[in-house]
């Protein structure tokens, strides 16, 4: 888990705030000694940008043509999903912003 966060740029508190858990209760899968509740499975997936069975040990299947993990654009609009509504507001108007001023 800690060489997909790695992978991801993430730290353990940042993992932890994206599947509403401290930071500890990161460090402590990390190390094995609590193991990640199923019910965090799909979120812990969805932060590292994995299936749940790549991060369980079992090769998941790609789609076809598709090969290493998903682009980092797409890793993140995956993660803005998971934010609470008022945050993904704010992140849409900032790149509404952006855009805006680019396109001057």
């Amino acid at each position: 888990m800690a060489e997909l966060r790695h992978d991801q740029g993430l730290t353990q508190a940042q993992l932890g705030e994206l599947i509403g858990v401290s930071q500890q209760q990161i460090a402590s899968f990390e190390i094995g000694r609590r193991r990640v509740p199923v019910s965090l499975l799909a979120a812990l997936a969805t932060g590292l940008a994995v299936t749940v069975e790549e991060l369980i040990g079992v090769p998941g299947r790609r789609p076809a043509g598709k090969r290493g993990p998903a682009p980092k654009l797409q890793q993140q609009l995956e993660r803005i999903s998971q934010l609470p509504k008022a945050k993904q507001k704010m992140v849409s108007e900032v790149l509404d912003s952006l855009l805006a001023q680019a396109g001057r």
